[in-house]
């Protein structure tokens, strides 16, 4: 299908845009259909530049906008000859960009019906999964550093908000990744020195710093590390990981007490318990309570209404 954007707009005015103006008046039940498709058109517009942005599709798609603004130009001016050069162009260039952009293009179509698709459109997992996900990369990363020897401090920030402690760091705003917490606490790095705060499934800043309890509450062979973590950990309700740089041993602090020498699959499970099932099944028990709850408010309503009727 060839697109001449060199028509008649004054025609295509007449015909198109008047005419639906004129259905839409005689049946105004229609404006709420095209207010809906204007806004998933819309929608799906953003989601796509969202997610071309940046890669080497974006200058492919400036390309055709150019040539697309130049071709409708051409055509009003009335320019044939350039007019017809770019219109072939046009129509060559869209079997050029499938070609070019098959693999996108296949890949893109494989994702549909997947669980992929909802991230194409921005929608994330639920919170509990991707809190899960997050606990496993940080084992993960955890278990190379105590393989390693090299030492580690991960607050995991609960339900008391700890932002005074964010704010003593350098912010990241960051993915959680095994790669990038290893590369945080890499010795004579930047960022090594001090605590890695994850915050609402984020790496919130790196290098904080924590308030250290005092030495009445820990043993005297444990370092300032795992003071900071004691000393945070009865601050407020966070979770810390530790790993020692002199033992390579894994720790775990909280609500000021401190649980020492853990293997992966131990420490897997206090996370998981306490920052994942602990949390969302009081929050999974308080919905079903305030669903149960509406349920009967509804049914006793309905019973006073028929009361009510029958008196």
């Amino acid at each position: 299908m060839i697109i001449n954007l060199g028509m008649n707009w004054e025609d295509f005015y007449r015909d198109n845009i008047m005419s639906y103006i004129r259905s839409l008046q005689a049946n105004p039940f229609e404006l709420i259909i095209l207010i809906l498709d204007i806004s998933i058109v819309v929608f799906l517009l953003y989601c796509f530049f969202k997610v071309v942005k940046g890669s080497r599709a974006w200058q492919l798609i400036k390309g055709i906008a150019l040539l697309v603004i130049a071709t409708w130009i051409s055509g009003l001016l009335n320019f044939k000859i350039l007019n017809w050069i770019l219109t072939g162009i046009m129509n060559v260039g869209v079997i050029a960009i499938i070609v070019i952009f098959q693999p996108e293009l296949r890949r893109g179509l494989e994702q549909l019906g997947t669980n992929k698709l909802t991230k194409f459109f921005g929608i994330d997992k639920d919170v509990s999964t991707k809190t899960k996900e997050d606990i496993y990369k940080v084992v993960i990363a955890v278990t190379e550093l105590s393989k390693a020897k090299t030492g580690a401090l991960i607050v995991f920030e609960r339900d008391i908000k700890i932002q005074d402690i964010i704010a003593t760091g350098i912010p990241m705003n960051a993915d959680v990744s095994p790669q990038l917490l290893v590369n945080i606490f890499e010795p004579k790095t930047p960022l090594h020195d001090g605590a890695v705060v994850i915050a609402n499934n984020k790496i919130a800043a790196s290098a904080c710093v924590l308030p250290l309890a005092n030495d009445k509450d820990i043993a005297k062979e444990l370092g300032t590390r795992h003071r900071a973590a004691m000393g945070i950990s009865k601050e407020s309700d966070s979770i810390v990981v530790v790993v020692s740089e002199e033992t390579g041993k894994i720790s775990v602090a909280k609500d000021g007490t401190l649980i020492a020498d853990l293997r992966e699959d131990a420490l897997r499970k206090i996370l998981i318990n306490d920052i994942v099932t602990k949390r969302f099944a009081i929050e999974k028990k308080q919905r079903k309570e305030k669903i149960k709850k509406i349920r009967e408010d509804m049914k006793k309503m309905k019973e006073d209404k028929e009361n009510k009727e029958n008196s």
